[in-house]
């Protein structure tokens, strides 16, 4: 129990301290470069400490719960033996985690507000979230195969700088040839799909999977699963723009 508390009060300092050069630099521009008074300070003081303690329930959690889990299922796939069924967890938790993800979300149903403002598609319920469903699909389907692209890397030991090279090299010729509505929004998925729920399953998946592989490097090849996470969608919602 006081190991827990003493490992949560770790965390509250470390959230704590991230925070403060926000804090710092919102006081300053409000009180010497606007020279106004911090309004609803109560409130502020509130949301701040909120913001902390939330933080770091949510960093605790990623340390007990997810991280572990993550791991633990990458080795056992590893001992299984099975190339199918990893790439199967492989695929699922990419687009599990990524249809889910809020940031993904609230820029998916902006860009259908943004749409049908521009008249774009229909003005209409059906239109928005058929639209917004559907960019949200593409996203998780790309990371999808993000994954399990990054899985098999790992596997056969493929280096990843050139895969890199080569998949932003597409989005470089893809970029000009679909419609300039979408490329904004394109680009911005690369983004969002790399958030709070993504990010931290599919790291432990990497290196949890790299470690379990004799030969593999946590460090060298157990990371990179993240990059393909923010590239593969930039390519997939172009291609959505370019056929619908």
């Amino acid at each position: 129990m006081w190991k827990q508390l003493a490992a949560f009060w770790d965390v509250f300092k470390g959230s704590l301290r991230d925070l403060t050069p926000i804090i710092l630099v919102i006081a300053f521009f409000q009180l010497l470069v606007l020279r106004q008074p911090i309004p609803n300070l109560g409130d502020l003081a509130m949301g701040i400490l909120l913001v902390v303690l939330g933080l770091t329930l949510f960093v605790r959690g990623l340390e007990l719960g997810l991280f572990p889990i993550g791991e633990s299922m990458a080795f056992s796939f590893a001992r299984k033996g099975s190339l199918i069924w990893l790439l199967l967890f492989a695929f699922a938790l990419g687009f599990g985690t990524t249809v889910a993800e809020p940031a993904l979300i609230a820029v998916s149903n902006e860009a259908a507000s943004v749409a049908a403002d521009a008249q774009i598609i229909a003005a209409s319920e059906s239109a928005h979230k058929s639209y917004s469903l559907g960019l949200r699909l593409t996203v998780a389907l790309s990371v999808g195969v993000a994954i399990v692209l990054g899985v098999f890397r790992i596997i056969k030991g493929w280096p990843l700088h050139y895969m890199i090279m080569v998949g932003y090299l597409l989005v470089v010729v893809m970029t000009p040839l679909a419609p300039k509505e979408i490329i904004g929004i394109a680009y911005d998925s690369g983004g969002v799909t790399t958030s709070t729920i993504t990010v931290p399953l599919v790291t432990a998946l990497g290196v949890g999977l790299a470690m379990s592989i004799e030969g593999r490097n946590p460090m060298v090849d157990g990371f990179g699963l993240i990059a393909f996470a923010s590239l593969t969608p930039i390519i997939f919602v172009l291609g959505y723009g370019m056929l619908f």
